[in-house]
């Protein structure tokens, strides 16, 4: 069985909802789980149904959204250290944070390490798309300063996740960028391309740009972690705002109430594709172990 090290107290509204994400997740599948944090604030929320699969390590540091994420290497008492630390100890074959990622990011790559070749990991995530797939955008906030060789890298640890992970056999590599065209782009768009059109064992298929995301063209959009951050925050925020503007519309009229309770059904499948937490995780590709 395996076991998961989970941060419990990371994350922007305490313990409790990882908690319930955990009882979730146990519901579904049987797995280890060494919990770190506070014992004063996780015991009274602890499942006693669940109490035979959880095991608590105490923590009693948390770091903040707000903290230097190289700080985050002194605060030997914080839980999401004690996380990356039992992993490090192959107590736990993976480690979960939904805390500072700028801090889980540097405590994995220096406690945990790089694999071979990779000079710095990304954070990938799954995006919905129009032909009900997904499309995995990397780095969406590891590196704000990439250089052509780390988005080279990239592309080949996506190409492998979605082989392996997604089981998308030959899966299409796009470069972001502000046009198809080769001459579009800033240098490092420029480099990169050149780089990734000279690897023959990937499937790129060249520059995309943001529409190209959601369209379902590619399996993979490559770009560096600032770039990757701002589609991401403004893909959430623009989900967000349909919401708001549905339910606006729905509150100024009897009849729109109706049409609402008729298409509820559509609603509902609209609101868990365009739903951000709906996609789980986001995994740190480029660590010798698995991170969320």
């Amino acid at each position: 069985m395996n076991t998961l090290a989970i941060d419990a107290m990371g994350g922007d509204f305490g313990h409790l909802p990882i908690l319930e994400g955990l009882y979730q997740a146990l519901s579904e599948r049987s797995f280890k789980v060494l919990l770190c944090g506070d014992e004063e604030h996780i015991k009274p929320a602890l499942n006693a149904k669940y109490a035979h699969l959880i095991e608590l390590v105490q923590a009693s540091d948390v770091v903040g959204m707000d903290t230097a994420a190289t700080d985050a290497l002194k605060r030997k008492e914080s839980s999401i250290y004690k996380a990356v630390a039992l992993v490090k100890d192959k107590a736990a074959q993976g480690v979960i944070s939904a805390g500072h990622s700028g801090s889980t990011m540097a405590l994995a790559t220096l406690r945990l390490g790089r694999i071979k070749g990779i000079l710095r990991p990304a954070i990938a995530t799954l995006m919905p798309n129009a032909s009900s797939g997904r499309v995995l955008v990397l780095d969406v906030g590891a590196n704000v300063d990439s250089q052509p060789a780390n988005l080279l890298q990239f592309a080949l640890m996506a190409h492998a996740y979605c082989r392996k992970v997604l089981g998308i056999e030959k899966p299409r590599i796009g470069l972001l960028a502000n046009g198809e065209e080769v001459s579009k782009g800033n240098e490092l768009i420029k480099a990169s391309h050149d780089l990734l059109s000279q690897v023959s064992d990937i499937n790129f298929v060249g520059n995309k740009e943001g529409n190209d995301i959601f369209k379902g063209a590619v399996d993979i959009v490559v770009c560096d972690g600032f770039e990757g951050n701002l589609v991401l925050k403004a893909s959430e925020g623009a989900a967000s705002l349909i919401k708001t503007i549905i339910k606006s519309e729905l509150e100024k009229s009897t009849i729109a109430k109706l049409g609402y309770l008729l298409m509820s059904g559509v609603f509902k499948a609209v609101k868990k594709e365009t739903d951000y937490a709906e996609y789980g995780g986001a995994p740190l590709l480029g660590i010798n172990n698995c991170v969320i």
